[in-house]
């Protein structure tokens, strides 16, 4: 493989700490949710990780739909991922609702799936957690 760019970030602290990316465009406290009985009121690693997973996501939907002559400039993914208690252990599962305007459901589905399967975030998590991905 040959590295383009490599990300950077400092975390301290786990889930009550603080994260900094050696550029300083990342520098703020990380907090526990209220639903994992944690203050909340900041970001989780829940909420960077779907945020980082639908961009890149939209990127490769971009690229697969290109091929197949479809604009997808108007698309949106809504990314969704939980942290779940899996007997005496916790696990992640992560949910993409997917829409594409102006083409039909069965279509963007079959889009969606095939960039589902080119994303590198969706190959770094496939047989490791559940994810559904789903053309609304």
């Amino acid at each position: 493989m040959e590295k383009l760019y490599t990300a950077e970030v400092t975390a301290t602290g786990g889930r009550d700490g603080h994260i900094k990316s050696s550029d300083g465009t990342l520098n703020f406290d990380i907090r526990t949710p209220m639903e994992m009985g944690g203050q909340g009121g900041g970001t989780n690693p829940e909420q960077l990780f779907a945020a980082a997973w639908g961009p890149c996501y939209l990127g490769a939907l971009g690229s697969v739909a290109k091929t197949a002559g479809v604009d997808t400039t108007e698309a949106t993914v809504n990314v969704q991922v939980s942290f779940n208690k899996d007997g005496n252990a916790y696990a992640l599962s992560a949910e993409l609702d997917v829409h594409i305007p102006g083409i039909s459901t069965e279509e963007a589905q079959t889009l969606a799936d095939k960039a589902h399967k080119a994303c590198p975030y969706s190959k770094a998590t496939r047989g490791n957690i559940e994810v559904r991905v789903t053309a609304l």
